[in-house]
């Protein structure tokens, strides 16, 4: 048997040459053909040997088509989550609004609207922008309420602004009592791990008077800057009691000063009727000016949005235990 030898090149050049010319020859002989004989060897063609790569073709632009409609698709999507979220926004707002607006309603005009603006920066927590001031009647230590009970208090006031701290902040005290007026106390800050979990606390509460879970808190109106009534939260839970003195209560607060961007706050007129009835002395007539009636109580929520434990978080419990330690 003799040994497998390659075929040459010219061979295999001859070959490929007569192929390109028969191929050539056909085009050539089908440009000269009838148009009804063109269509039918085109048919045959397309039937057999060009079959594969026609139903390849069609598979590809199927393919572009369907990606095309998908990209429209996911931009319409797109386009309707978009709607849809600043239109779930706007109701929100709407809400926030028609429910302030009805607390203007019955506390105009001793009550301005106003937008709150926080600057975000680390430190400023507490505090916030407000878009009225000293051309509007806002005074230095003007309440600032919302919908449901007490936000804080103007620190400063300039022509068109002023800056304002809320419960949060490490300084805020105010006198409150509850709302049937039988147990007085004041209420501090308390901080907790963070932010959300700032709590308030019902201090120097008579030892011999327990307050039940629930019970609203309100501003007492001692002080001359927050009238009476105005809500502070509801009771959650005993935080501490000193034997034969006094007690401590948790509370639950009634507004959660980050989610507030509209506000009302006390104008000039207030601070000046405050001014005009502590001037009247004892028995000379009411020494505070009542609110309770801008909150009625069955309006306030009944609402905890966080159960807490029986663990009180150690700067909180340790705050307790020093000023208890200093009285």
């Amino acid at each position: 048997m003799p040994p497998y030898t390659p075929e040459n090149d010219e061979g295999v050049g001859r070959r490929q040459l007569a192929a390109a010319a028969l191929f050539l020859g056909l085009a050539f002989t089908s440009l000269f053909m009838p148009p009804d004989a063109q269509r039918q060897v085109g048919a045959t063609l397309r039937a057999s040997v060009l079959q594969p790569f026609i139903l390849v073709q069609e598979g590809l632009s199927q393919n572009r088509l369907r990606s095309h409609e998908a990209d429209a698709m996911r931009m319409r999507y797109d386009s309707v989550v978009g709607v849809l979220s600043s239109q779930s926004s706007l109701v929100e707002e709407n809400v926030r609004l028609r429910e302030l607006l009805e607390l203007s309603s019955r506390a105009t005009p001793e009550y301005r609207a106003a937008n709150v603006v926080r600057s975000g920066t680390q430190g400023s927590e507490s505090m916030y922008l407000l878009d009225i001031g000293s051309r509007d009647g806002v005074r230095v230590n003007s309440p600032v309420v919302g919908r449901d009970g007490l936000v804080g208090v103007v620190r400063e006031v300039r022509a068109n602004s002023a800056l304002g701290v809320d419960w949060t902040h490490p300084d805020f005290r105010v006198s409150a009592m509850t709302a049937d007026g039988e147990v007085y106390g004041m209420i501090e800050t308390r901080r907790g791990e963070y932010r959300e979990d700032d709590r308030l606390l019902l201090n120097g509460a008579p030892y011999h008077v327990a307050i039940e879970d629930g019970a609203l808190i309100v501003t007492s109106g001692l002080g001359g800057i927050y009238p009476r009534g105005i809500p502070l939260g509801r009771v959650h839970s005993l935080a501490e009691a000193d034997a034969g003195w006094r007690k401590s209560y948790w509370l639950e607060p009634a507004v959660r000063p980050g989610s507030m961007t509209q506000v009302l706050v006390a104008v000039g007129e207030v601070e000046e009727e405050h001014s005009a009835l502590a001037a009247d002395g004892p028995g000379q007539g009411p020494s505070v000016v009542d609110r309770s009636d801008f909150w009625p109580g069955d309006t306030i929520p009944l609402e905890r949005t966080g159960e807490w434990t029986g663990e009180r978080p150690a700067s909180g419990a340790d705050s307790i235990r020093d000023s208890a330690g200093e009285g």
